[in-house]
């Protein structure tokens, strides 16, 4: 939240540019969500006993499941990163 009226429209950009990523982000998580089902539907299905929709919706959702834990650790430790680097610089600006 703004602390003054000086900052609103700052927090109001920040707010902007965080929604717009966030479609961005949605828009990217719909696409590789349709490539996923469309490589089971084409590589997966085809070779369960008997196409079973079961077996390739259980593929589909450990692989979403393993590569949703991958991007959230390497966001989580980039973050990590940058945190640590920004308590640093303040550290050095305090002394």
């Amino acid at each position: 939240m703004a602390k003054s009226p000086k900052e609103l429209p700052i927090t109001i950009l920040k707010q902007m540019a965080t929604l717009t990523m966030s479609g961005f982000s949605l828009v990217t998580a719909l696409a590789w969500n349709d490539l996923i089902k469309q490589f089971i539907e084409e590589y997966v299905k085809p070779y369960t006993r008997t196409g079973s929709g079961i077996v390739a919706q259980l593929i589909y959702a450990i692989a979403i499941t393993v590569l949703v834990v991958l991007i959230t650790y390497q966001l989580a430790w980039i973050q990590e990163k940058f945190e640590r680097k920004e308590e640093r610089q303040q550290e050095k600006l305090s002394h």
